[in-house]
């Protein structure tokens, strides 16, 4: 992994660090199965999930909520698999 890369990488598992318990779990856990193998549209992907504040991050990974993004719902998939 190159410097810039590693970076990036470095950030997105910083802001993964949330205030509900439960998506803590969830990112922990995806980034030990996954994090390897995370490719630009998957990062692209997080960046914009993590950008939503806490409560409608877990509405849409509970499933309350959904988005018709494609980009966003394979995202979520992902996580949802952990």
């Amino acid at each position: 992994m190159d410097e810039e890369r590693g970076a990036r990488i470095g950030r997105l598992k910083w802001h993964c660090r949330r205030a509900l318990l439960e998506l803590d779990l969830i990112f922990e856990r995806f980034w030990e199965r996954h994090g390897d193998d995370l490719d630009t549209q998957g990062e692209a992907a997080l960046t914009r999930l993590l950008e939503l504040e806490d409560h409608d991050l877990w509405a849409l990974m509970s499933g309350k909520e959904v988005t018709d993004d494609p980009q966003l719902m394979g995202m979520i998939e992902r996580l949802r698999e952990v």
